[in-house]
C-alpha cells in the first residue's frame, strides 16, 4: 500500500473515473492519505462524483509519473468519522479553508477490494493488492 500512496503522492495529480448512469465521468484529484492501514481520498458530500460514488462504489485511479503509470481499482466506502476526516486534512492544510471535520460536506472513503497495477514501455506491470 505505501508503494501506491508514495506514487500517487510524488504524481501530485490523479484521474478519479466514476459512472454516472451508463455514461463514464473522469476527473483530477490530489488527495491521498493512509490512515489505520487503509488508503483514502477526500471530496465534497454535495458534489456529483460523491453522488456518483454512492451509487456505484467501484473506481478507477490513473496516474502517470517518471514514465510509469498506475491504475488502482476498487470499491470506494465512506467513513463519516471525525478522526479519519482530521487526518485527511491534517495532511493537506490548504483544504481546511473549505473542508472541515465537523461539517456535513467534507466525505473520506478508503479502498476496500482494490488491486494496483503500476505499469511502463520498459518493465513489467506490477500488480499491488491492497
Amino acid at each position: 500500500m505505501n508503494e501506491v500512496y508514495e506514487f500517487l503522492k510524488n504524481a501530485g495529480t490523479y484521474y478519479l473515473a466514476t459512472v454516472e448512469g451508463d455514461q463514464p465521468r473522469v476527473r483530477p484529484f490530489g488527495t491521498i492519505n493512509i490512515f489505520e492501514d487503509k488508503l483514502y481520498i477526500q471530496t465534497g458530500k454535495v458534489k456529483e462524483v460523491s453522488k456518483q460514488i454512492q451509487n456505484n462504489p467501484k473506481v478507477e485511479i490513473c496516474a502517470f509519473d517518471k514514465g510509469k503509470w498506475i491504475r488502482l481499482s476498487g470499491e470506494l466506502v465512506r467513513d463519516d468519522r471525525k478522526e479519519a476526516k482530521q487526518a485527511m486534512l491534517d495532511s493537506y492544510p490548504d483544504l481546511q479553508g473549505m473542508y472541515s471535520a465537523d461539517d456535513d460536506n467534507t466525505e473520506v472513503l478508503y479502498f476496500k477490494n482494490a488491486e494496483a497495477v503500476i505499469s511502463s514501455f520498459t518493465e513489467e506491470p506490477k500488480v499491488i493488492k491492497l
